[in-house]
């Protein structure tokens, strides 16, 4: 697959909260690598592909999970007809070819495994292929982006202090309320005064965060619920869809929830 493949054709919407898009800009001009760090579903994805949309640079993204390899970053051998040939992997393509490489919570992935990246990281922007006996210097336009949620860290999961200070490092978190409910209204299609209810009923959850939740509800659940709402299911209902069994397994937490809900309706 060729990595024109990976180019954006529509400018995906993001609201920038501070300096964000000009510290991205900088570290692209000088090709070092980011790390974004925030809580799930408060819009790291989404600013990378609206950088990656505005360099007009192809964006690779993989989605990391504990039971990844080295293989699945770089290529592997495989059978064929003809006999065994290598392809490429996901992060190969980008190195070779000059695209935005982004690991999508790279704590997921063993560490044994992230190590590959470190040469990528510094000054020698190489990546070793073991098996294929390759050396590959990156192309010109190759960056490394990776994200992480700081909230999910714990013994296991994290990231080794000699990866972490290779990046510069934005953080993420969830918009100011009136920003946050501008998005939701824009990205479900809801009326302003609904988005704005969700917005509340967000911020009751993250209160709880903590206190029975590993997290408040995301921004991302808020769009989920808010088109929900567009199909004319009531709030009460798209907000327990949506957001409250989601969230929680916890019958007291939930129905804590739930009050919450009721309160901001």
């Amino acid at each position: 697959m060729s990595l024109d493949s990976y180019l954006l054709s529509e400018e995906p919407r993001y609201y920038p909260s501070a300096d964000e898009v000009a510290l991205y800009s900088a570290a692209y001009d000088m090709r070092l690598p980011v790390m974004l760090k925030g809580p799930t579903g408060c819009g790291k994805t989404r600013f990378v592909e609206h950088m990656a949309w505005k360099l007009g640079k192809p964006l690779v993204t993989i989605a990391c999970h504990e039971d990844m390899t080295a293989s699945d970053f770089v290529g592997r051998y495989l059978l064929g007809p003809d006999g065994t040939y290598w392809q490429d992997g996901p992060l190969t393509k980008a190195v070779r070819d000059g695209g935005i490489c982004y690991l999508d919570e790279i704590v997921e992935a063993r560490q044994d495994t992230t190590v590959i990246i470190h040469a990528l990281t510094d000054d020698r922007r190489i990546l070793p292929l073991e098996k294929k006996g390759e050396l590959i210097k990156a192309h010109p336009d190759f960056q490394l982006v990776i994200s992480y949620n700081p909230g999910y860290q714990s013994v296991l999961k994290d990231l080794k202090e000699s990866t972490k200070q290779r990046f510069c490092a934005l953080d993420f978190d969830y918009p100011v309320p009136e920003i946050e409910a501008d998005i939701v209204a824009s990205e479900a299609g809801l009326n302003l005064k609904d988005a704005e209810r969700l917005t509340k009923i967000a911020g009751k959850s993250r209160n709880l965060r903590g206190q029975g939740l590993d997290e408040g509800a995301s921004t991302r659940m808020l769009i989920h619920a808010g088109r929900l709402m567009t199909t004319g299911l009531p709030i009460a209902a798209a907000c327990q869809f949506a957001l409250i069994i989601p969230i929680t397994d916890d019958p007291e937490m939930r129905s804590t929830l739930a009050a919450a809900v009721d309160a901001c309706i």
